[in-house]
């Protein structure tokens, strides 16, 4: 793949997993500490383990989550660049022109 349709197809894989609200659940966890795999199960009581496992494939294949094995554990970390990423070529756009209109509109 080209960069840009490279790019294009890492943003689609960041929307995607976003777009879950046990998936945003999940990193809003990992943005507190890391968790295991069982301790995120803790935290969705409404899921099953294979669902949990699944939501976790997506957010890894996005690369928005890490994991690394001690034991017989595995420790889930946020890989926060993905979302960052987002936020620099989608969102930061828009708050510059949203703080321009109301710097101009408080001016006049």
């Amino acid at each position: 793949m080209t960069g840009s349709i490279a790019k294009d197809f890492d943003d689609d894989l960041v929307f995607k997993a976003l777009a879950s609200p046990a998936r945003r659940r999940m990193l809003d966890a990992l943005k507190e500490s890391t968790h295991t795999t069982g301790s995120l199960c803790n935290l969705l009581p409404e899921l099953d383990r294979t669902t949990v496992l699944q939501h976790l494939r997506v957010l890894e294949s996005a690369e928005l989550v890490t994991g690394r094995k001690v034991g017989r554990e595995r420790h889930l970390s946020l890989a926060p660049l993905p979302i960052k990423r987002i936020h620099d070529r989608w969102i930061s756009g828009y708050m510059r022109a949203a703080v321009d209109l109301l710097d101009r509109l408080n001016t006049e």
